[in-house]
């Protein structure tokens, strides 16, 4: 079969990483419609594309509200069957959709993610499939080996997903806004809806993490605290099954305590900014559990 591509690339005051890859980018993905869905940039990323990417379509964004926002409208601009998030410090290798468009065949698959080539300190760590499980109340995530092609998660900033699925689950959730969870939320209610989740190790990018924008604009005490925040937002707005909601109960105030002790102000920051979106939590909580096949246990 036939799909129809469309790249997304969110920006936000990137355009020194477009200009280093946004070329290949659209070399890598002949035919593909490419789409930067900006985030009220101010610093020429928009002029850029413009004046040296005719072909480039811009999705501009009146209010600047953080990645998933901007995504979201990047993806609904979009044409494609398939729609393939690619962050702007990302840079796939040539011929890395034809391995990913095959996987979309089986029609349960929602996401597919990409071998992420990550370039850190000067070493190249293989990232881009996930491993997760329950743990106390809490999900605990973490990077898995890429010998496998089962993944918890399909990452946002290196993925294609089915436009069609992700209409049905309404897009990655705003809640989560700036930025952190909302692709783990995404693909985790997926699954829930007995979709597909899978990682194709043969679909390469690479990926520079010192360039990006979270790292140049949020201190590391912003960023801890707002994991640290989403990673409740997650909890509540996506666990149903009974035993995980009273393990979660029963160790949240031990380890608020411990938290305490050990001086993490950032912790209870991102818990008390967690509970002042209750009400907003549960609304999606009810919208989204009309969706849902499988449990939290099964998943």
């Amino acid at each position: 079969m036939k799909y129809k591509v469309s790249i997304v690339i969110p920006n936000w005051n990137g355009v020194y990483l477009m200009e280093k890859h946004l070329a290949q980018v659209i070399k890598s993905a002949p035919g593909a419609e490419v789409i930067v869905a900006d985030d009220m940039s101010t610093d020429g990323s928009v002029e850029y594309v413009t004046s040296n990417f005719p072909g480039v379509k811009i999705v501009k964004r009146a209010i600047r509200e953080g990645f998933a926002a901007n995504v979201n409208s990047g993806v609904k601009a979009a044409r494609g069957d398939v729609v393939i998030l690619l962050n702007t410090d990302v840079e796939p290798e040539p011929g890395f959709l034809t391995p990913i468009l095959r996987h979309f065949e089986d029609p349960f698959v929602f996401a597919v993610g990409c071998l992420e080539k990550s370039h850190e300190d000067g070493k190249e760590v293989l990232r881009g499939r996930g491993i997760a499980h329950w743990q106390k109340g809490y999900f605990i995530h973490s990077r898995g080996e890429v010998d496998r092609a089962d993944t918890a998660w399909v990452s946002g900033g290196s993925g294609a997903f089915r436009k069609s699925m992700w209409n049905i689950l309404g897009g990655m959730d705003t809640l989560y806004n700036p930025f952190y969870w909302e692709d783990i939320d995404l693909s985790y209610r997926a699954r829930k809806a007995g979709w597909k989740t899978v990682f194709e190790a043969r679909s390469v990018v690479h990926h520079w993490h010192e360039e990006g924008k979270i790292k140049r604009e949020f201190t590391p005490a912003d960023v801890k605290r707002i994991v640290y925040r989403n990673q409740f937002i997650f909890i509540w707005k996506n666990v149903t099954d009974l035993r995980i909601i009273f393990a979660h109960a029963f160790w949240t105030p031990i380890r608020l305590m411990q938290a305490i002790v050990r001086g993490d102000v950032l912790m209870i920051q991102g818990y008390l900014a967690a509970l002042m979106r209750i009400p907003a939590i549960f609304n999606r909580r009810k919208k989204q559990k009309r969706l849902y096949r499988l449990t939290d246990s099964a998943v």
